[in-house]
């Protein structure tokens, strides 16, 4: 089929035990899990591959297993826009499954090399159904998803791009076990609402100023209070 790789047949104790691991799920019975896991496909996705795309009929509910992706509002100009990096553990397109239209909302991207599990839709629905206790957990993961685009919202709007950019790389410490490689400078910019070159100025402006240091294309914080003053999380 076009648009993704289908691994071979499920082991359902290992679909078991990955969904099992999935923080969305961490308090569901094993019964609840089970009746999950019997409809969950494995897709796999290469660097660049799309996931799927805006507007496209939903397909179900995705878990990462492995990799890294994007989720972006694509102009008709070609100009993204990233909504939300996506790592492992994470879930996405929960308003896929909700939405009465049955679309998808954003174009998602693999990053790189990826691994994810599907909850087919309509399955999941009658699911939903009979087990009240997914909808509670599906609608609470919606909801810091909606806290999480009025802070995008009020970035863009109220916030510089230095401010912003401050922002992002306070964003996860080193060594956090979710960090992704190193993101490109279009990638920041596609993140910050801006582009590549104004990045690349305000990363070397910051580097001057001794915030900062640019070694091998990689960022190393030299001064976090000051980072935190730029970023407006400090008076």
């Amino acid at each position: 089929m076009i648009g993704y790789l289908m691994a071979k047949a499920n082991s359902l104790p290992a679909v078991l035990q990955a969904l099992a691991s999935v923080p969305l799920f961490a308090d569901l019975k094993p019964e609840v899990l089970a009746s999950i896991a019997a409809i969950t496909l494995n897709r796999q996705y290469q660097a660049g591959e799309i996931v799927f795309h805006d507007g496209e009929t939903c397909q179900g509910l995705y878990i990462v297993q492995s990799g890294w992706l994007k989720g972006m509002i694509v102009s008709s100009k070609g100009k993204e826009q990233i909504i939300r990096l996506l790592g492992p553990g994470d879930t996405f397109n929960e308003h896929g499954v909700l939405l009465k239209e049955g679309c998808n909302l954003v174009t998602v991207q693999a990053i790189e090399a990826s691994s994810l599990w599907v909850v087919d839709r309509q399955a999941l629905l009658k699911l939903m159904d009979q087990h009240p206790v997914i909808c509670r957990t599906i609608a609470q993961n919606m909801a810091s998803r909606v806290v999480h685009l009025l802070k995008l919202v009020e970035d863009l709007s109220l916030r510089t791009v230095e401010a912003r950019l401050a922002r992002l790389l306070l964003d996860q410490p080193p060594g956090s076990p979710k960090r992704r490689r190193r993101a490109t400078q279009a990638e920041m910019a596609a993140q910050l609402g801006t582009v590549a070159d104004v990045i690349n100025r305000t990363l070397h402006r910051l580097e001057d100023e001794g915030l900062i240091q640019i070694k091998k294309q990689k960022v190393e914080i030299l001064d976090r209070e000051r980072l935190l003053l730029k970023a407006e999380l400090r008076e």
